[in-house]
């Protein structure tokens, strides 16, 4: 994980505990849940935009 390279538990524990704080603990599993779902789209797209560089290129 790069973008986690500059922090160490202290900080990444006090994300948690904001995000707990925010959300309140009964909600968290809906947020994570929304959160893996766009991830997956998100990449899902990035991939379907390579395949369509990809066929666009074997077809020149």
């Amino acid at each position: 994980m790069n973008f986690l390279r500059g922090m160490g538990w202290p900080e990444i524990l006090l994300i948690l505990v904001v995000v707990m704080i925010i959300f309140g603990i009964g909600r968290l599993p809906e947020v994570g849940s929304g959160l893996g779902k766009g991830i997956r789209q998100f990449k899902k797209a990035l991939s379907g935009k390579e395949e369509e560089e990809k066929s666009q290129e074997e077809k020149k």
